[in-house]
């Protein structure tokens, strides 16, 4: 069964990041609230992702304390990936589990950017190196966490990690 692609909008471009890599840019203005990905892939548990991890790279989002969305060959990352990058001030939220829209009006020639605080809930700890001015430099898959994060990013959590902030 094929793999379902993720969304990138028409208003979108795919260019070299002064991030990392290549990054999403803005190829026409876009206003606040507008989608500007959403996720495709094949759900994947916990166990499935750690034995495949390398060959698919970063190309997964959380959904779930088990379970991700991502693409399960090498050859499924390309039509997988969103190349969004993180950033510590990011433009775009999560909306729901898989839609990302962004967060205030965006320039054409802008880079798309979201905080993986938004929507990473692991015990994994990295380097930061964004570039924000409110950089963290240290990035860890608990930052949701952070009192700061949850007033600023509120309605911007994936639903995942929404629930774990308000559980009913």
């Amino acid at each position: 069964m094929p793999m379902p692609a993720s969304y990138l909008s028409p208003k979108t471009r795919i260019a070299k990041s002064p991030i990392h890599g290549r990054g999403l840019f803005a190829s026409k203005a876009v206003r606040k609230g507008e989608i500007v990905a959403i996720k495709g892939g094949h759900v994947l548990d916990r166990r499935t992702l750690q034995r495949i991890r390398r060959r698919i790279a970063e190309s997964y989002l959380q959904i779930d304390d088990e379970f991700y969305i991502g693409a399960v060959t090498g050859r499924e990352v390309r039509r997988n990936k969103m190349f969004i990058n993180h950033s510590c001030e990011p433009n775009v939220g999560i909306r729901g589990q898989i839609t990302f829209v962004t967060l205030r009006g965006i320039k054409a020639g802008e880079e798309l950017t979201y905080d993986w605080a938004m929507e990473e809930n692991s015990p994994t700890v990295t380097a930061c190196r964004c570039g924000a001015r409110r950089c963290r430099k240290t990035l860890t898959g608990q930052d949701w966490r952070i009192p700061r994060l949850r007033r600023r990013y509120r309605g911007y959590f994936s639903a995942y990690l929404q629930a774990k902030i308000d559980p009913r």
